[in-house]
């Protein structure tokens, strides 16, 4: 499975206020009302039906703008470096990133979300719903973040390409 290549089709893109990484939430909880809008392409245009009725969705998008992965990091949130795997800092072996979303409203082509943390033109490669009792796990541990002094909500270039 190792020497495997797998291929993955974006489904559309986001548009957003942020066209660089500095001054862009770090996730997007830090959000806040920050607008933005999924444009989804024609084929997959249908399976949208039915998405209206949620509060949330995830957004499975590609980092398409960020640096080469690298095994440790300074994550946004700390001042030491962390194995990558245990931070959500951009710069992944495969440039996944996922993100919550409020879905304000759905039409046949588009997504209009609250609180977005992407960059402007960002590829959009899934859409699922939010499911509160599977999705939601509040009393969870969360490692090496909850010992953290630091609060940073904007980014920095630090992961930039």
């Amino acid at each position: 499975m190792a020497d495997e290549r797998l291929v993955m089709q974006p489904i559309g893109i986001i548009r957003t206020p942020f066209l660089e990484q500095k001054g862009t939430p770090i996730q997007p909880s830090e959000s806040g009302s920050t607008l933005g809008v999924v444009h989804v392409d024609p084929p997959y245009r249908e399976a949208l039906a039915d998405l209206d009725g949620f509060e949330r969705i995830w957004l499975l998008f590609c980092f398409d703008r960020s640096k080469p992965w690298q095994p440790r990091v300074v994550p946004y949130r700390d001042v030491m470096p962390r194995g990558l795997f245990a931070t959500r800092a951009p710069s992944r072996p495969n440039a996944i990133g996922l993100s919550v979303v409020k879905l304000l409203s759905v039409s046949h082509d588009q997504l209009e979300v609250q609180g977005v943390d992407m960059l402007d033109g960002t590829p959009i490669l899934d859409i699922k719903p939010y499911v509160p009792e599977f999705d939601a796990f509040p009393q969870s541990r969360a490692g090496w973040l909850d010992e953290s002094q630091t609060r940073r909500q904007r980014a920095d270039p630090r992961f930039q390409g």
